[in-house]
């Protein structure tokens, strides 16, 4: 609802009744105006709390609570320290009204003014307080709109470094977290291993079982992977095609080696049938390669020679792994 639909509610504080009457006869006949009136003012912040008032007029002198400690008590209230209030005093006192605005005070009445004043007045105020309330509502939404964006593009971004099939990352992410933790393993002085991983005979499998079943070993080989990459810092992705790659930051040869033979038992417990394998069953071959890294270095050379390790796994007869260390 906006500020033009909302009523305006009108809270008078006021000892004197004949006060509270006067106000009420002054705004009767004014459609948009709800006015309520509290004679007391210790209830005054709890009524004004559940009528929601648009503007608050309030005596300066009753006799149990100082009307200028009651304006503190709203500004203190979470859901009253914004609505405009209009003090109430018998005279024309330069120094009051500099309390009363220092206090928080929106207006300074002497009362009781002419109805087409005080109406205004009111008017002004509670248009003012509305408009803000409505402001308020749309830079929320705004807020939380923009929140909403930040959190569809990460998840976006997240998406795009994900491969569709495997749900490990993607070659895109692969070689964006390569560069970043070579970098830091120039810097910190640690060994850096790659694992290189191929399903074996795996355009064979395609042609006996079909595609859709070739899909399914790939993901279940990813998740034998994955299960695989035990530290936060390691990483296993989808390098392409029936192809993988294992990133192992500060993880000397000997490290390597039981990842990839981790690897290799994994894909085997799978016990995927395959009868175009001499294992009659799904296996992977897996290379690695191994290098501390001076500065000036490129990690190119590692990829490289953990892909030559993995073709000779091939050739040795499948099923194994070769993991080399590179000076």
């Amino acid at each position: 609802m906006n500020a033009g639909e909302r009523r305006i509610v009108v809270f008078l504080v006021d000892d004197q009744p004949i006060i509270g009457e006067a106000v009420r006869r002054a705004v009767a006949n004014d459609p948009e105006i709800e006015f309520h009136y509290c004679s007391v003012a210790s209830d005054a912040v709890m009524m004004a709390a559940s009528l929601h008032p648009t503007v608050i007029m309030q005596d300066l002198v009753m006799p149990d609570v100082d009307g200028m400690t009651l304006v503190h008590l709203y500004q203190m209230h979470p859901a009253l320290r914004h609505v405009p209030i209009i003090v109430l005093s018998s005279k024309e006192d330069a120094a009051v009204k500099s309390q009363a605005f220092a206090t928080g005070a929106a207006d300074y009445l002497v009362k009781l003014p002419e109805p087409i004043e005080l109406i205004a007045r009111i008017r002004h105020h509670s248009r003012s307080y509305l408009n803000q309330l409505e402001r308020d509502a749309a830079y929320r939404a705004l807020r939380e709109n923009q929140q909403q964006l930040l959190e569809v593009n990460e998840v976006l971004r997240r998406l795009s470094d994900v491969d569709g099939l495997t749900g490990l990352n993607n070659r895109r992410y692969l070689d964006a977290y390569l560069d970043t933790e070579w970098r830091r393993a120039v810097r910190d002085g640690n060994p850096f291993s790659i694992l290189m991983v191929d399903v074996d005979d795996f355009k064979t499998y395609n042609d006996t079982y079909g595609h859709l079943a070739g899909d399914e070993v790939l993901k279940l080989v990813a998740g034998a992977m994955k299960r695989c990459a035990q530290r936060p810092a390691d990483l296993a992705a989808r390098y392409g095609g029936e192809e993988f790659a294992m990133v192992l930051p500060a993880t000397p040869s000997e490290g390597a080696q039981r990842v990839a033979d981790d690897i290799l038992a994994n894909v085997r417990n799978l016990a995927i049938p395959h009868r175009g394998s001499q294992a009659a069953c799904i296996t992977v071959s897996v290379g690695g390669a191994t290098v501390s890294p001076g500065r000036g270095e490129s990690y190119a050379p590692l990829l490289e020679a953990a892909d030559v390790a993995m073709y000779d796994a091939k050739h040795a007869g499948k099923n194994r792994a070769v993991v080399r260390e590179v000076h």
